[in-house]
């Protein structure tokens, strides 16, 4: 397909329209990434195990492709390849999912929760529909600093119905922030269809508050791409916010727990169905078979240096639980002595 990031069909501004094996490695990079994770949290290195977003590449390439560094993005519990797209590096990340203090935020978000100021992720939240309200002040923020910089809120269709994205949404739209909200609708809400939980549409809500609301196919790099960077062309120009809607799939359960517990809320044939439209074997079409092989080679190369470096961190002290807790001032260190009531140090 062609793709066209706006309606002049030019590319979001600093930014190069995506080429078909760029947005493909990205998938691929995300795929092993997270397969990888998996592996480490069945080797229990990954204690707290994940949240899998394998079959919902295509959301993440797209997005990050239509973003520039300097944008920023609220994203949610399962935001490891939303991360990596808008340029984590995957050693950090990984690190970070392992509990180490070489992590993008030293080892204090996890899985659940990572941020990394470096590429503008100010955070990820398991609490969830929150990081939209975050990302509507963050948009504010921006627009009152005078730049073209925009805010991205990344949430799933669980979040559609939580009093804190519709608060948000309506300050955004009275407002007029540039603010684009993406909704990935893997369907489920941990085990609840959709269509038990959402009355109406999910871009009604967005579109009561006057704001203008699109649903598009999130298993499509390239559809994804074109849509976010309309979206978010518009919020640059100073015309307020967008919502998108991407109808994706989890190919795996809500989280690894799954693999033990094992319930059965999804019929076998609606995972096939949606296994068979797999976004990364659709990219993998648009790519001659050659670069495909080596792209393929170097991400498993990058990815197992990802593992190694994360491996190789330390874990945290307990003694400096504290850090990074407050942006100034004095801070008290935890410990035994705390715990005891005894004086502590304090810097």
């Amino acid at each position: 397909m062609t793709m066209t990031a706006s309606p002049g069909g030019s590319s979001p501004p600093g930014k190069q329209l995506p080429q078909p094996k760029d947005l493909y490695r990205v998938m691929r990079l995300i795929r092993r990434f997270e397969e990888k994770a998996i592996d480490l949290v069945r080797a229990g290195t990954i204690v707290s195990g994940i949240h899998p977003c394998i079959g919902q590449e295509a959301v993440a390439a797209g997005t990050g492709a239509a973003l520039r560094r300097d944008d920023v993005m609220l994203a949610n519990h399962r935001a490891h390849g939303q991360l990596l797209a808008k340029g984590s590096d995957p050693g950090r990340l990984l690190a970070e999912m392992a509990g180490r203090t070489t992590g993008v935020a030293h080892g204090r978000g996890g899985s659940f929760h990572p941020s990394d100021f470096t590429v503008g992720v100010l955070g990820s939240t398991g609490s969830v529909g929150h990081g939209a309200a975050l990302a509507t002040g963050a948009a504010w923020a921006l627009a009152r600093s005078g730049g073209d910089r925009v805010a991205v809120s990344v949430f799933g269709d669980g979040a559609v119905n939580q009093g804190a994205l519709l608060e948000a949404l309506n300050l955004a739209a009275l407002w007029q922030v540039p603010a684009v909200f993406i909704c990935e609708n893997n369907r489920y809400a941990t085990t609840l269809p959709v269509e038990a939980a959402v009355a109406g549409t999910i871009t009604g809500r967005a579109e009561a508050f006057g704001i203008p609301a699109h649903s598009h196919d999130g298993m499509d790099p390239e559809t994804v791409y074109a849509a976010v960077a309309g979206a978010v062309a518009r919020a640059r120009a100073g015309q307020g916010p967008a919502f998108l809607e991407f109808r994706t799939y989890r190919f795996f359960g809500h989280h690894t727990f799954e693999a033990t517990t094992r319930p059965r809320y999804r019929d076998p044939e609606e995972v096939a169905r949606w296994q068979a439209r797999d976004p990364l074997a659709l990219q993998a079409g648009r790519i001659p078979e050659g670069t495909r092989a080596r792209i393929d080679g170097e991400v498993e190369e990058a990815v197992e240096a990802a593992v190694r470096f994360a491996l190789a961190g330390p874990k945290p002290d307990p003694a400096d639980a504290a850090e990074y807790l407050y942006a100034s001032g004095l801070r008290p260190r935890p410990g035994i002595a705390a715990i005891r009531g005894e004086r502590t140090a304090t810097r």
